[in-house]
């Protein structure tokens, strides 16, 4: 499975590289890669079983109901599975996602989808037609910090579209970035080790009794 994972990022997230041949020395340096991806994974998303650990001791601090994640229960965690709005719509679904696209080097396409969700809550218009072009600049113009994989069509429209900023000009876009992490990355991150280990049920041990 993890090799499966491994391969997957490199299709979707990153060009392979075209170099690496099939010998011994470049199979070890691709299975050291995959080890510490896998690594680096797994110690982002315990950051927010550590946050969750002890809720009987409160944070300070502004920031602190944002980084504070409630561990979900087995069952909770198997929701997660139904529907990928699911997924999203739980704080720490959507915490434990977001670590699991920066693995993959996809990140942006999480922080673009939020990213809208906030624009599309925007009321103020001198607020849209600032968020409409932070957004543009950070995601979508060429060789934006964040770019992320939209075709040049979509992109023209929207650079249009921000001129005159409406609750709508991502609207395209962003059902493209949905679809594209629905299919792709909420797939296999159902199928990762991190929340397999969540859907598990702890095993209720009995000590024997001494007779």
């Amino acid at each position: 499975m993890q090799s499966a994972l491994f391969l997957a990022v490199q299709h979707d997230c990153g060009p392979m590289d075209k170099s690496a041949g099939t010998g011994p020395k470049n199979e070890e340096k691709r299975e050291k890669m995959k080890r510490t991806l896998l690594k680096d994974w797994k110690s982002r998303l315990s950051y927010f079983l550590q946050n969750s650990s002890s809720p009987g001791k409160p944070k300070t601090g502004k920031k602190s109901k944002q980084q504070t994640f409630i561990k979900p229960s087995p069952e909770e965690a198997q929701l997660w599975s139904e529907a990928f709005d699911e997924l999203l719509a739980s704080k720490y679904g959507l915490a434990a996602f977001r670590a699991f696209l920066k693995s993959e080097f996809c990140e942006e396409n999480i922080e673009f989808w939020l990213a809208c969700e906030d624009f599309k809550k925007t009321k103020s218009p001198q607020k849209l037609s600032s968020k409409a072009k932070k957004i543009y600049t950070d995601f979508i113009e060429k060789e934006a910090p964040k770019e992320i994989n939209i075709d040049f069509q979509t992109k023209t429209l929207i650079a249009q579209n921000i001129q005159e900023a409406t609750s709508g000009c991502f609207t395209t876009a962003q059902k493209r970035v949905y679809s594209l992490m629905e299919n792709n990355s909420y797939p296999r991150f159902l199928e990762s080790e991190f929340y397999q280990d969540l859907c598990k049920k702890p095993q209720i041990t009995t000590e024997p009794h001494a007779t």
